[in-house]
Order: C-alpha cells, then sequence, then structure tokens
C-alpha cells in the first residue's frame, strides 16, 4: 500500500464532512447523507486508485449510497478494496447530538470481510487489553480481565453502549460489576477506535450494531494495536441467504480484527460533530475548520490533523 494514500484519504473524508456538516441539527438525515455520499465519491474519483467498494453503506434503510461493487478512483492505480461510511451516525447528525463522523478504509484487493448490512455482536478495546477479551464470556467477566490488564478497578472502566432494549440485560450486569456505562444513541465505530486512545474515556465497546460498521471499526484498531471481536447476528433467514451470497458459510464463527481486516490497511475519519475521539466541523467567515485522523497498520503511524478550508479556493463546500 502507498503510503502517501493515507494523507490522499484525509481528503476524502475532509470532503465529505464539509458537505454533510451543513446539515447538522437540521433533521434530515437523508440529505446530510446524500451532501457526505456525494462529495466522498467525487473526491475518491480524483485518487490514483482502482478501486471496489466492498463494505457501502444504506442498504438497511435505503439511504444514498456508495454501493457494493462500484468502481472509483481514477482506474490508473494499485488495485484495493474500499470500506465506507460517508456519514457513520446520521441520526446524530441530523439532530445536531456528539458522534458522528466520516470514515473509509482501504486495504489490499481481498483484505476485508465482505460483511452483509445486518448485525453483528461486538467487543472492542485498546492495546493495553489486547488479548483479554473473549466475546463467548459475560460482560463481568471481561470487564475483570479488562481492568487487570490495565491495573485498574473495574469501577474506573467506561463501557460505551447502544441505548437499545437488547442491551436493558447487559446493561445491568455491567452496573453491577461496578463499570461506568456511556448509552449513545447511534454510531458505534467513533467509540471504538476511541477505546485504543489513551486518555479518551472510553474502555470497551460492547454491544450488537452494524456488521459494516464493524469491519470499519476493526480496520482502525488493526492499525492501533487494539483488539476486537465480532459474530454476526441473524434476524431471518433472508439475512442468513445474503451472508451466503457473500461467500460467509460459519454462521456462528467468532470474528477478530484480522479476520475483518487484513493486510496493509489504511483509515481515515473526519469529525462532523463533536465527539470523544473527534471535533466537528467548525465553520467560520469564509472558511471552516476540521479535525480528522489518518492511519495505518503497517507503521502504525497515527496521526491527528487539524486543517482549515477556505471556501474561495475550495467553491464545491
Amino acid at each position: 500500500m502507498d503510503r502517501n494514500l493515507a494523507l490522499e484519504l484525509i481528503r476524502v473524508t475532509e470532503a465529505a464532512a464539509l458537505s454533510c456538516g451543513r446539515w447538522v441539527g437540521k433533521g434530515n438525515k437523508m440529505a446530510a447523507d446524500e451532501a457526505a455520499t456525494e462529495a466522498m465519491r467525487r473526491t475518491l474519483e480524483s485518487l490514483d486508485i482502482t478501486g471496489t467498494v466492498v463494505i457501502g453503506e444504506g442498504e438497511m434503510d435505503e439511504a444514498p449510497m456508495l454501493y457494493i461493487g462500484e468502481k472509483v478512483g481514477r482506474g490508473n492505480g494499485q488495485e484495493v478494496d474500499i470500506a465506507v461510511d460517508p456519514l457513520e451516525g446520521t441520526n446524530i447528525c441530523a439532530k445536531g447530538m456528539n458522534g458522528s463522523i466520516a470514515t473509509i478504509a482501504l486495504a489490499p484487493r481481498g483484505g476485508f470481510l465482505h460483511a452483509p448490512d445486518m448485525y453483528m455482536e461486538k467487543i472492542a478495546v485498546g492495546p493495553a487489553a489486547k488479548g483479554v477479551i473473549d466475546i463467548n464470556a459475560s460482560p463481568t467477566d471481561n470487564l475483570k480481565k479488562i481492568a487487570q490488564a490495565k491495573s485498574c478497578y473495574v469501577e474506573d472502566l467506561t463501557v460505551v453502549i447502544l441505548d437499545r432494549p437488547r442491551h436493558d440485560k447487559a446493561v445491568v450486569e455491567i452496573r453491577k460489576a461496578g463499570a461506568r456505562i456511556h448509552l449513545i444513541s447511534d454510531g458505534d465505530v467513533a467509540p471504538a477506535i476511541a477505546a485504543a486512545v489513551e486518555g479518551s474515556g472510553v474502555d470497551m465497546l460492547f454491544g450488537i450494531g452494524g456488521a459494516p460498521e464493524g469491519v470499519l471499526a476493526a480496520s482502525a484498531l488493526k492499525c492501533m494495536g487494539g483488539d476486537m471481536q465480532g459474530r454476526l447476528v441473524f434476524m431471518s433467514n433472508e439475512e442468513r441467504d445474503r451472508a451466503r451470497s457473500m461467500g460467509i458459510t460459519d454462521f456462528e464463527k467468532v470474528y477478530h480484527c484480522d479476520d475483518m481486516a487484513s493486510g496493509d490497511v489504511v483509515f481515515a475519519a473526519t469529525g462532523v460533530t463533536n465527539g470523544d475521539l473527534l471535533q466537528g466541523v467548525r465553520y467560520y467567515s469564509g472558511g471552516a475548520e476540521t479535525h480528522s485522523v489518518v492511519m495505518r497498520s503497517k507503521s502504525r503511524t497515527i496521526r491527528f490533523i487539524n486543517a482549515r478550508h477556505t471556501f474561495d479556493y475550495k467553491p464545491i463546500y
């Protein structure tokens, strides 16, 4: 993987964030998602890659999308697979809440799990707790092992979990174990990444969320030396058929980071609204400021980038 692609990817997520940032708090998640998607698509077309989208977004809620199988890039560069979520946390953006990001990951051809647009059970932690988590164990057991690995008390740990009825039982158990909980309304990629950032205030992501988002989170955690396990959750026979069509035959398989993202992976994200990981787009007269992160698994280099954009020279935004 050309290391210069890492910085090129920032332009892609910045474009998406700047475009959908105009829709923050306006109550129209579809318009925000469409703005991010089109900006991302336009910018991808300027890259010297031969890219194929293997993780798209939007099938479940019929949103505008960079669709699976779509070819992007100039077609004259390295062949890569692309995992993308132009606006992760569409509801968050529409409501003006914290935590929405624009995100993308690249891997060599065949490097990403072709996860269908369905649910995935997930557990994610940072480097300090790598190797101690077990998706088959109880939340209490995982918390005890994480606390031991991080040389702290369970009461010092913070778990991020989507605020859904399906997690009610786990929430009760986690609270009983003594850990703190940060319930979120949507968007579990950024919290998974934040679990690998020292001082972010997040120690573990837990619960059931989107499978495509799981692949994106695994891509980032691979670059950061973190750890993640995931298992597909099937709600119908139709979902099992869809998984089979994408080459998945073991429906009970536990996927690790390297199963979901292999090879020299590059990940980038730009904040749309403020969150634990990134600050949101901040507009001012004549321009805007963005806050992004870009990382590469081969070198484990992680860059946080603040950028100022002058609209007279970027009229597309």
